[in-house]
């Protein structure tokens, strides 16, 4: 695994929603390494409700990971 990403594991459900979300940043990164061009399409995509929805999906799918990793909190309740 990357230095970033030493572990899937985290100690509640917030905190393994804020990874799903990083999970999720650093691959539009990863997709798209030039900031200028990034910061050049933010508008355009930051009114685009289908754009926002697939950022959603993206988030919910790395969150679902996250939490089958973490057995889902199981022996946090």
């Amino acid at each position: 695994m990357p230095d970033w990403l030493p572990t899937l594991i985290t100690k509640t459900p917030a905190e393994g929603y804020d990874l799903a979300v990083k999970l999720a940043r650093v691959a539009i990164k990863l997709t798209q390494p030039d900031a200028a061009v990034r910061d050049r399409l933010r508008p355009e995509y930051a009114e685009d409700v289908a754009a926002l929805i697939a950022v959603s999906q993206v988030v919910a799918t790395h969150f679902a990971t996250i939490a089958t990793a973490n057995n889902h909190w199981r022996d946090l309740t």
